[in-house]
């Protein structure tokens, strides 16, 4: 008995339907620029199997019940789907309404065989394009309808019926015209977006996972990546090392809020790193989708190359070339809020050129600028990876180094900086002691931002020995006081806008007649309500902060105007003594300065006279003495304070150009009952008539110091003997008392 062929189980193509579904599924997961046209595919592939599957069981029916042609041709016309039925030998054809429709030909033309070939996309016929069709499972075919329209359909044909002459055939067609129309638009869109990319030169990075990068065709290009596949990790290695951190604080960045963007070096396709701007964005993941991160890279190395230009006005300093004092406040502040979100640290050191107002007013503005720009270039050595080197103003600098755990860094750094440094100086700086102090803090530990954090480094640079060359790291200690004297020095500055500051005036005295000859200009700070503020209060502030050069103004050219005031009121004439800092008087214009005062008081020179200590002398002797000649060609005359207290060599006497000596106090206390200080002084004095240099003692307390120095051959004398400093209303006072004597 002959077996008869069984039909497929509905629930094992139901299990082979579902088993295919899932496989599409993973694929497409795998694939997600796929998905679209591979789902077409397969639902078009499925509908045409399940036709195919009953169209075989309707003809294993039909054959079963004996269903007579003209019950067939009914069937086949009802069914909206393209079929034909036709012999092998196209003596036989019969096409539905649906394919009739198709091609356009009315129903009476059916079963006309002149171009029945033609709907398989075959032009002429040929025996083994009809086997093709036949043998095929699936035969697509191309051809023209009456409108001249492209048509594309899936045949799939079947045996009816053999007979002697001819075979009959059952063509099935699934119409694949607007899937290809899909697809054509899609690859065209495909295409258009890829040609676009490629021309705004825009690459296009996505991760599901932040481990493994999709690439973008163009992305590749730039790159000159090996495929579109590349790890994270891969993709980090061909990041500059000083952009790294940017990239790595962009790979964690969990905010799914709005799009963000760096800009970064990335070494390309030509071997040589390029300035991009990375847009990117996190999304979330859902129940149905993977979380995604990434975005498009835009190379703007040009653009980047333009806005260096505009970045010098805005981030460079001028003279050096290194970052400003804006840029390191700019991206002090995206360090250290990387650190805060990568746990990194960083540090962050001041420095401070020592004495460095001297140098620049000694060697000269061009060697000032030449000391910044190599001070600076030495600084740019030191630099890590993601650190920065700055000119905060004048002689202050800043340096940022990455903090790899080792506490000695900062210090270690500096003092090579300092050896540095040291070698420069040469030639014309030969003579000059070339140092620089720093304080330093480190990040984001010691502040709540980056702005404290340098605030707490300077802190430490201010708290600092005083002494050159000096190190010094932030402690929380260091900020009351270094508040208190920040407190005090907004105060200096406004009291000199308020006119606050005002001159007392101590008498100094002709020990041989006893009549006033001159007197010592001195500073006084008078607040509003009364109290008054010592000069060893607020000087060395307002040396530290570079106010002082507005106080010696003042007392320069106030105290040539008193004097000249008292002349015109018919007081005798006297000598006007004024102190000079070194920040006063190592400056190249103070010849200019002086002579200015002279000129708008009306003062002759030789009612002035220059104070300056002797450590401040002979602190550059060649330069002192060639201010000091300068000051007497104007007939100005020299004092030098505190004598005998500093390196006390007599010798010093023969080349400095001074017109008197001031004989320290320290030496007059005692000198009734101390016979060496008597003899120093006596000595003293001696060798200084002997130079034709003037001599006062100050400090005098009493009559019998008096009368010890006036035997002693000492000129002149100042101290409480005679009076107190007094400002100019009670010195008028003392004026009127005096010329009574």
């Amino acid at each position: 008995m002959k077996k008869r062929k069984r039909s497929l189980h509905p629930v094992a193509a139901a299990l082979i339907i579902a088993a295919g579904t899932m496989a599409l599924v993973g694929y497409c997961c795998m694939y997600p620029d796929k998905a679209y046209s591979t789902l077409l595919i397969y639902l078009s592939t499925v509908i045409f199997l399940l036709l195919i599957a009953f169209l075989s069981g309707l003809m294993y029916r039909l054959h079963k019940n004996s269903v007579g042609q003209s019950e067939f041709i009914s069937i086949i016309e009802a069914l909206n789907t393209e079929m034909i039925v036709w012999s092998d030998d196209f003596s036989y054809v019969h096409m539905n309404k649906k394919l009739r429709d198709l091609i356009g030909i009315p129903k009476e033309d059916a079963n006309q065989c002149s171009a029945a070939w033609q709907i398989f996309g075959i032009p002429v016929p040929d025996k083994e394009a009809f086997k093709r069709v036949i043998d095929n499972h699936s035969y697509e075919a191309r051809f023209k309808n009456s409108s001249g329209n492209i048509i594309s359909i899936a045949w799939s044909t079947s045996l009816v019926k053999k007979r002697k002459r001819s075979n009959l055939y059952l063509s099935t067609g699934f119409n694949l015209t607007e899937l290809k129309k899909m697809r054509v638009n899609l690859a065209s869109a495909n295409d258009f977006f890829n040609s676009s990319m490629e021309l705004a030169e825009i690459g296009v990075i996505m991760s599901t996972d932040r481990k493994n990068y999709r690439a973008s065709s163009e992305m590749v290009r730039m790159l000159g990546l090996r495929s579109s596949s590349i790890t994270v990790s891969e993709f980090r290695t061909l990041v500059h090392p000083n952009d790294r951190i940017q990239f790595d604080s962009a790979i964690k960045s969990t905010d799914t809020s709005e799009v963000k963007s760096i800009d970064m070096r990335i070494k390309s396709a030509d071997g040589v790193y390029h300035w991009y701007s990375y847009r990117y964005k996190s999304i979330e993941g859902t129940d149905n989708t993977l979380p995604l991160f990434g975005g498009a890279i835009l190379d703007i190395t040009q653009e980047h190359e333009k806005d260096i230009l505009i970045e010098r006005l805005a981030y460079i300093d001028e003279v050096t070339d290194i970052a400003n004092r804006n840029k390191l406040m700019d991206t002090g502040q995206e360090i250290y809020d990387t650190c805060r979100l990568l746990q990194y640290s960083y540090w962050i050191i001041v420095l401070d050129i020592d004495r460095f107002h001297i140098i620049n007013d000694t060697c000269g503005y061009k060697n000032g600028n030449y000391i910044l720009r190599n001070f600076a270039h030495i600084l740019y050595k030191f630099v890590t990876p993601g650190g920065l080197a700055a000119r905060i103003s004048g002689d202050n600098f800043a340096l940022i180094l990455r903090d790899y755990g080792d506490n000695d860094l900062p210090i270690r750094t500096v003092r090579s900086i300092q050896d540095e440094f040291a070698k420069l100086a040469v030639d014309e700086l030969a003579s000059i002691n070339l140092n620089c102090s720093a304080g330093y803090s480190r990040m984001p530990e010691d502040g709540s931002s980056f702005l404290d954090v340098m605030e707490h480094a300077e802190f430490a640079l201010k708290s600092s020995d005083g002494n050159q060359g000096s190190i010094c790291a932030y402690e929380p200690s260091m900020h009351d006081s270094i508040i208190g004297n920040t407190e005090l020095e907004k105060s200096l500055a406004l009291a000199i806008d308020n006119n606050e500051l005002q001159l007392f005036y101590q008498p100094k005295i002709n020990l041989s007649n006893g009549k006033i000859m001159g007197v010592e200009a001195l500073i006084r700070w008078i607040k509003p309500d009364g109290t008054i503020v010592t000069p060893d209060a607020f000087v060395p502030i307002a040396e530290r902060s570079h106010l002082i050069g507005k106080i010696s103004e003042y007392v320069l050219n106030e105290g040539c105007r008193q004097n000249k005031l008292w002349q015109k009121m018919g007081y005798p004439n006297i000598v006007m003594s004024i102190n000079f800092t070194s920040v006063d008087f190592y400056q190249s214009d103070l010849k200019e300065k002086v002579l200015d005062a002279l000129a708008k008081s009306g003062l002759e020179p030789q009612w002035l006279e220059v104070e300056l200590t002797e450590s401040l002398a002979l602190n550059d002797i060649d330069f002192a003495v060639s201010q000091m000649n300068k000051l007497r060609e104007l007939g100005v005359k020299l004092a030098m304070d505190d004598f005998g207290t500093g390196y006390s060599s007599l010798s010093y006497l023969q080349t400095l150009p001074i017109t008197l000596l001031k004989l320290d106090r320290s030496f007059i206390t005692d000198i009734e009952h101390d016979n060496i200080a008597y003899e120093i002084v006596s000595a003293v004095i001696r060798i200084a008539k002997s130079k034709k240099i003037e001599t006062i003692a100050e400090g005098i307390e009493d009559k019998v110091q008096e009368s010890i120095l006036r035997m002693a051959g000492c000129d002149y004398g100042q101290g409480f003997l005679y009076g107190k400093p007094m400002p100019p209303e009670k010195l008028q006072q003392f004026f009127e008392y005096n010329m009574r004597k």
